[in-house]
């Protein structure tokens, strides 16, 4: 498979997912948290289609300019900090969406698994985390039959 097919593959499953977890949390209590802001396509495609607050935690703000978050819901800086900085704050996250990454699966894995406890510190009980990388002290539950179980991962917080 071509790295564009890949590609392709990866957004499709990135929409449909997001959008099954929206559903999902439809009655759950709580706000969003999107880690990775990268160029915003995903917070703004939350932003369209989930009317709740959006947590937002990256390393540098270099999102296109239509995708900029209100600066009361961007936290800069790394995201242990960030993460411990929202559970201070009582925030409750109902769905989460782990766009973090280096590239490099060994150290994608550790931060994923390093991070866990401190997402699921911001978590309701029920709420959903999709994610790219495997997460750990979650339970994994299947999303959409449209998603290759590889591609993503969906989580539901204790």
């Amino acid at each position: 498979m071509s790295r564009l097919e890949s590609f392709r593959r990866r957004l499709t499953a990135q929409i449909d997912g997001i959008n099954w977890a929206i559903e999902q949390t439809r009655d759950v209590q709580g706000d969003i948290l999107e880690m990775g802001l990268g160029n915003g396509r995903t917070y703004d495609h939350l932003r369209e289609n989930a009317e709740r607050r959006i947590w937002v935690i990256d390393r540098v703000l270099q999102c296109h300019p239509s995708c900029t978050p209100p600066e009361a819901d961007f936290l800069q800086g790394e995201a242990d900090e960030m993460l411990a900085h929202l559970a201070k704050k009582g925030a409750r996250v109902a769905l989460a969406h782990y766009d973090f990454g280096f590239g490099i699966k060994e150290k994608d894995v550790e931060e994923g698994a390093r991070l866990s406890p401190l997402i699921a510190a911001v978590m309701v009980p029920g709420g959903l985390v999709v994610s790219q990388q495997p997460l750990v002290g979650f339970t994994q539950i299947w999303g959409p039959d449209s998603i290759d179980r590889e591609r993503y991962l969906f989580y539901r917080a204790p």
